[in-house]
């Protein structure tokens, strides 16, 4: 795993779009069916946009049709949950474990033979690098 990024609001902002600091420091969505992984399947690995943190490996994101990229199972140990109570529901919020920054939510609606976990995650959030530059 990546060093533990602790970064000021200022250093974030610098680093970040707009809309990745809305999704990542703020725990914004964005709306759905308009992220660039959607409807993404290329090999490769989702990485966080915050930190760099491998996140996601193309071989668990499935079709979930609900309009984010959605994965049965994270990297090995890079993600946070919390409780997350916000607009009237309750939900389980998934962090990135290295640099804090909000992914998404992970719902019991997913592929039962993939462990029936659905990582819904925003496009925002992640950097995609195909499998051919990561062997590299």
């Amino acid at each position: 795993m990546n060093k533990k990024v602790n970064s000021s609001e200022e250093e974030w902002r610098e680093k970040l779009s707009l809309n990745q600091f809305r999704i990542l420091r703020e725990k914004g969505t964005e709306p759905a069916f308009t992220g660039e992984f959607w409807n993404h399947f290329e090999d490769g690995q989702y990485i966080c946009a915050g930190c760099d943190t491998i996140l996601f490996v193309s071989d668990t994101k499935f079709e979930s049709n609900c309009g984010w990229p959605s994965f049965s199972v994270p990297a090995d140990d890079v993600i946070d949950e919390k409780k997350d109570v916000s607009h009237g529901m309750i939900r389980t919020e998934v962090l990135c474990k290295n640099c804090g920054g909000h992914l998404g939510h992970v719902f019991n609606d997913g592929p039962k033979d993939k462990g029936g976990l659905r990582y819904c995650i925003n496009s925002l959030s992640l950097i995609f690098k195909d499998k051919k530059s990561n062997s590299d």
